[in-house]
């Protein structure tokens, strides 16, 4: 590690001092080696640590002790037989104390190359810079396997920040963004451990219109042991990174070949116009195959007009259909080049594509066919959109015309469906930057209705039990749509002024009443509704709700949780008994407008039961988005005061929608405590 970290800083080209540090030696590499830091002429700038965990608070304290204001510290601060306190909190403390800046620990450095500051220990690639993008991963493999891996990644800034012990990830996205060179920012991600620094770094790179990709690893269902209502089991950690995302345009990629490719794309196309993709390949079941993987990527495939298709047959022999995606070779003639790239640059010109790609495979040693970059190149000047070359998936072997035509603006690429990740992530980040209201969790909370209560009890767990009366109120108060219910304890106030009605238990600590029978539908009479309360009153006590039944409609819920590195999370989805079976749900920062809650209904998979089925009315669903953006506005409101809610079910009707149950936790036990 000391060999790579000297070697590095001289293959980086770095201009400054450099010097070298070990008793032992004279010099290494070439370059004066000093016994101690405290020998060294000068405060250094940067102190890179390439030693054992055994020596490094004695070299740190050497570090300070000599006026150095930056570190890496690659090693893990772990020791065997350690002392109390421990390594890592004596090292911390040390930094903290001294102002020092620090990579690490637990990491693999940085590579500047830029500035021609190559901070790394290990094993290193060449890096012609400047590059275009910067990369930040919390993982040290992470970094370097994209790093050292493929030059098409034309790396800019790429840092392995470990566990964080000074400078976190946020703060290195923060430096990225104001890079002249950066174009798009990768991220891998663990966590945020300074959620208020990552969520305003995310608000700059959308404001400056910086692309992020991200894959975000630990979905965890930690969460779901302490929760109480079905929002709080369904909306994890992972869901409000979601919602994070969603709030400010970050793509989420599943693992390092879509993170890559999305990069690149990013990185060497312009800004995406309106339209989807076409597709030009040799093969017709490879079409077919692309057809496929487009509708399981939910990338959408240009449906040609009417010129496209008359221009195509003119080109075609006979027996080809002239359809995107088009397998434009079947006779092999003296002419089928010219017949491939005018077929693109025919596809290309249609309104409706905004991106082309040649999707044929590598010739043999992972070389590649000069005549694809013709037919690239010629659909480009034909229209002025981006065009990719494609191959099913790479072969062994490399061509450095694979390098030089992706750093041209003509990427090309392995694999299909990491190259259709990419094409969704630019498609939707171009309809991000289209959106025209703020991003989620961006405009000013509501004020408190004056009186608003909120229901918070306590169960015999110690977790708040909620009184369902309180919270239908509270939503009420803040402006929803909520059914009228009335309270009894006692057989004679079981009446009602119309029905059918239905009957609940209201006994504390009961949070999903009908797992214990608390719930009674249709009531037709007094008769009937005396006698169901006279059961009900023997199992579960006489505390009970009395509600107009709700007529037809879609069953939708709402609900929030509170998460806790960013706040509450609001949940949008399908309801009913069924919820956290179908789990058909989708997250959402507050608050938020109603345009943004249509988005999130769109993405639902059971969506178009809302557009009526079978003779059905279709659902009001403006009516819902609009109850959505207001209870947004509650959660936010009171995000200190509320640690789950779930709104179950919202009965969506033909025109307007009913709230007909609600819960709502609250994060202390005072019993009906007022909001001031």
């Amino acid at each position: 590690m000391g060999e790579w970290s000297l070697k590095n800083l001289l293959k980086g080209g770095y201009e400054g001092d450099i010097y070298a540090v070990n008793p032992r030696y004279d010099a290494v590499q070439g370059v004066k080696c000093y016994s101690y830091l405290t020998d060294l002429p000068a405060s250094p700038e940067l102190v890179i640590f390439a030693v054992s965990d055994r020596w490094l608070e004695k070299v740190l304290d050497d570090a300070i002790a000599a006026g150095a204001k930056a570190a890496v510290i690659m090693s893990t601060l772990f020791l065997d037989d350690d002392a109390s306190p421990p390594l890592r909190e004596r090292v911390a403390k040390k930094i903290r104390e001294a102002g020092l800046v620090v990579c690490g620990a637990n990491g693999m450095g940085f590579y500047n190359v830029r500035d021609k500051v190559w901070g790394c220990g290990f094993d290193s690639s060449d890096h012609e810079g400047p590059g275009n993008v910067a990369l930040i991963s919390h993982s040290g493999a992470g970094m370097s396997g994209l790093v050292d891996c493929d030059e098409r990644l034309r790396i800019n800034l790429a840092v392995s920040t470990g566990n964080e012990l000074d400078a976190t990830m946020d703060e290195y996205l923060d430096f990225a963004l104001d890079l002249p060179e950066t174009k798009a920012v990768g991220l891998f991600l663990e966590t945020a451990r300074n959620p208020e620094g990552f969520r305003a770094a995310l608000a700059k790179a959308a404001a400056k219109q910086i692309p992020i990709v991200a894959i975000k690893v630990g979905r965890t269902e930690k969460s779901a042991e302490l929760a109480v209502s079905h929002s709080g089991a369904m909306a994890g950690d992972d869901a409000t990174y979601e919602a994070l995302f969603d709030s400010y345009g970050v793509q989420r990629v599943r693992d390092m070949d879509e993170l890559a490719t999305a990069l690149i794309l990013f990185a060497e196309w312009p800004r995406i116009g309106p339209g989807g993709l076409v597709t030009l390949h040799d093969s017709g079941g490879e079409r077919q195959l692309m057809v496929d993987l487009a509708d399981e990527a939910g990338v959408p495939l240009t449906e040609l007009g009417a010129d496209a298709v008359k221009e195509l047959e003119s080109i075609l022999d006979p027996e080809l259909p002239a359809i995107n995606p088009l397998d434009a070779w079947s006779r092999g003639g003296p002419d089928s080049s010219d017949q491939m790239a005018d077929s693109l640059a025919a596809m290309m010109r249609d309104p409706g594509a905004a991106i082309g790609a040649v999707v044929q495979n590598r010739a043999p040693y992972g070389k590649v066919y000069r005549v694809y970059l013709e037919y690239m190149q010629r659909g480009h000047a034909a229209s002025g959109k981006p065009v990719a070359l494609v191959a099913a998936r790479q072969g062994t072997g490399h061509d450095d015309i694979a390098v030089t035509s992706t750093a041209a603006g003509f990427p090309v690429l392995d694999g299909v469906p990491a190259f259709l990740r990419g094409v969704r992530a630019l498609f939707d980040y171009r309809d991000f930057l289209a959106r025209e209201e703020p991003a989620a969790g961006a405009r000013p909370a509501g004020t408190r209705p004056a009186g608003t209560r909120l229901p918070i009890g306590e169960n015999a767990s110690g977790r708040p039990a909620p009184d369902e009366a309180t919270a239908l109120q509270l939503l009420a108060d803040f402006g929803l749509p909520v059914v009228r219910v009335t309270l009894i304890n006692k057989t004679s106030d079981a009446v009602a002024d119309a029905y059918p009605v239905v009957l609940k238990t209201a006994a504390p600590g009961i949070a999903h009443k009908s797992d214990v029978g608390g719930v009674v539908l249709n009531l037709e009479s007094a008769e009937q509704l005396q006698a169901a309360y006279i059961e009900m009153a023997q199992r579960l006590g006489p505390e009970a709700l009395i509600a107009p039944m709700v007529g037809d409609g879609v069953e939708m819920m709402l609900g929030a949780r509170t998460d806790p590195q960013f706040g509450p999370v609001v949940l949008i989805g399908f309801g009913g008994v069924y919820a956290e079976m179908l789990r058909d749900v989708t997250f959402a920062l507050p608050p938020f407008t109603a345009a943004h809650a249509r988005r999130c209904v769109d993405r639902l998979q059971l969506r178009p039961m809302l557009d009526g089925q079978r003779g059905r009315p279709r659902a009001d669903i403006d009516a819902f988005c609009e109850a959505a953006a207001t209870f947004s506005v509650m959660v936010d409101t009171l995000r200190d005061e509320i640690r789950e809610i779930d709104v179950n079910p919202i009965i969506v009707h033909e025109s307007g929608c009913t709230i007909v149950d609600a819960l709502v936790v609250g994060v202390g036990a005072a019993h009906g405590r007022d909001i001031p």
